[in-house]
């Protein structure tokens, strides 16, 4: 047994059931010789960014893992490194290497060394005595403390060396879960019960702590209304009288208002990173941060009180401190209802407009009208996409939506929606993209067609990019520099998809339902839709 193996053993003894890749790497081949299907990928960003979907709606359970060659391989792979290590998600990345006795030659690339900045932990392994200890803590990083990439790095040379015995003296490494100070929280919860207008701002750690149900009970007890984040995004039912809805740059009107004017703000499972691509945090309020990351605690905001720890033992250590103060809840509920109704009578007229090319709001009304909440998951591409559907789709049980974005890689959502899917093969995944992000993966329909995974992919096929022609106005009218055509639908059937084109209002629910038909039966679709270049966006 060489060294390949004895990691493919490992892997297997993890409970790893696929892996995504891109030769050329011995690793591929010994994974699949211990029955874990190696599925290939038309680039290796978007294998990494799978494996992003997959671990988004595991629970840190179950983790994506890649594999790629070295040099161009990892070099290509920087892009999803880079998103999951913003977006705090926990994936596993094997990169081959360069040979050890070349390793610190320039230019030859080392992605343990060039990653350092966008991973949470680095190994390389370089003899055959270390897989069982290095693995152990790629695991234990994986599974504990601030989530993000984590990189181990084979050197060719290595690969190939003898393992040393018969057996691997591996133990896997456990989930520590770890609870904030009790007088904190006590603190935490008297200064939520005492404030004139709390809120709750819920990240994505309260969906990989499986927190949702335990965040319900707070709100209710409390009458605190609650905010999602984007990567947030279904942490709490958005049908709830307490939720306030999610937000990217765009959101809600009683989001908004209530995170403009809320004196105390608790913000549990986020790393309160400031994102253009998220709701800012006026100046003056008095905030709570629960984090499995002590760094993040003060570090965009001042903190009034710390509670680092996992987001559901935090929230059931509120909560009983909550029973304990006897404070009835606050009547919110109507004063939300009234904004969402006000709100809602603004956008509903484009929700349901009949322009011809098609408002893309009216697509993601549509989206709304025709989908099984319930068992259906949505996620957006990077752009107008993410801006024009999230405020909108209303996300209700855990890993319902896919919030993704603190940096914004056009393409990402088909190789996501791929990933989402090989881990829950009976939900309808739908992808809601731009054509400009069509063409950074677009090819990996192909792959969602070839593995089964069969996904829909909603194009909005307006002939340019969206979100960029005010922002260059010579370079559009001088030379047509956002101007990009294409007939997506075409593009889909010589891969073997279904393609269906949109071109009238009325034609956008049976396409949607053809598409849920086609995807039960096993085939992947893309509906080409021709839009508008809508530029509103919901911004209270």
């Amino acid at each position: 047994m060489n060294t390949v193996q004895a990691v493919a053993k490992i892997l297997r003894s993890e409970g790893v059931e696929w892996v995504s890749c891109f030769p050329s790497n011995p690793l591929i081949e010994e994974v699949a010789k211990e029955d874990i299907r190696p599925i290939m990928f038309r680039h290796e960003r978007g294998a990494v960014m799978a494996a992003d979907g997959f671990s988004r709606v595991n629970s840190r359970d179950k983790f994506g893992v890649v594999i790629t060659q070295s040099g161009p391989g990892a070099e290509n792979s920087m892009g999803g490194i880079a998103q999951a290590f913003s977006d705090n998600v926990p994936i596993l990345y094997l990169p081959a290497g360069p040979q050890l006795s070349e390793y610190a030659i320039r230019p030859n690339f080392s992605a343990v060394r060039t990653f350092q900045t966008v991973s949470t932990f680095g190994e390389v392994i370089t003899h055959p005595s270390q897989v069982s200890s290095v693995l152990r803590r790629a695991f234990h990083h994986l599974r504990n403390g601030r989530p993000g990439p984590v990189i181990v790095e084979i050197p060719a040379d290595v690969g190939n060396q003898v393992f040393l015995g018969d057996t691997i003296d591996y133990k896997s490494p456990r989930r520590a879960r770890q609870i904030p100070d009790p007088d904190d929280v006590n603190t935490a919860v008297e200064l939520l019960l005492k404030a004139k207008k709390p809120v709750i701002w819920a990240g994505m750690g309260v969906l990989l702590s499986g927190a949702s149900q335990v965040l319900r009970v707070l709100a209710e007890l409390t009458g605190i209304p609650v905010y999602c984040t984007m990567p947030g995004k279904s942490a709490f039912d958005e049908r709830h009288s307490l939720s306030l809805g999610a937000g990217s740059g765009a959101t809600t009107l009683p989001a908004r208002r209530w995170i403009q004017e809320s004196d105390v703000l608790f913000a549990v499972g986020s790393s309160l990173t400031k994102t253009p691509y998220g709701q800012p945090i006026p100046d003056g309020k008095i905030i709570i941060h629960n984090t499995e990351s002590r760094e993040d605690i003060n570090k965009d905001y001042p903190v009034e009180i710390g509670l680092p720890g996992d987001a559901q033992l935090t929230l059931q250590s509120m909560i009983e401190f909550a029973k304990l103060k006897g404070q009835p809840p606050s009547d919110v509920a109507r004063e939300i209802s009234g904004l969402k109704e006000a709100w809602m009578k603004d956008w509903t007229p484009l929700l349901n407009s009949n322009e011809i090319p098609l408002n893309i709001y009216r697509v993601i009304g549509d989206i709304v009208k025709t989908l099984d909440w319930e068992n259906s998951i949505v996620t957006h591409d990077a752009g107008g996409p993410r801006d024009s559907i999230l405020p909108f789709y209303p996300a209700t049980v855990p890993n319902s939506y896919i919030g993704w974005g603190k940096t914004t890689h056009l393409g990402f959502g088909i190789p996501l929606m791929i990933g989402v899917k090989l881990a829950n093969p009976d939900k309808f995944c739908l992808n809601f993209m731009g054509d400009g992000a069509f063409g950074m993966s677009g090819l990996d329909i192909e792959t969602a067609v070839r593995e089964k995974a069969s996904i829909t992919t909603i194009v909005l096929n307006n002939g340019g990019m969206a979100t960029y022609p005010g922002g260059m106005p010579t370079a559009r009218e001088r030379y047509g520099t956002t101007e990009m055509t294409g007939d997506y639908a075409k593009i889909a059937e010589g891969m073997g998809a279904v393609g269906i084109v949109v071109i009238q209002p009325t034609e956008m629910v049976p396409a949607l339902r053809r598409a849920q038909q086609l995807n039960a039966e096993g085939q992947t679709v893309l509906i080409d839709v021709h839009s508008n270049m809508e530029a509103r966006r919901s911004r209270p």
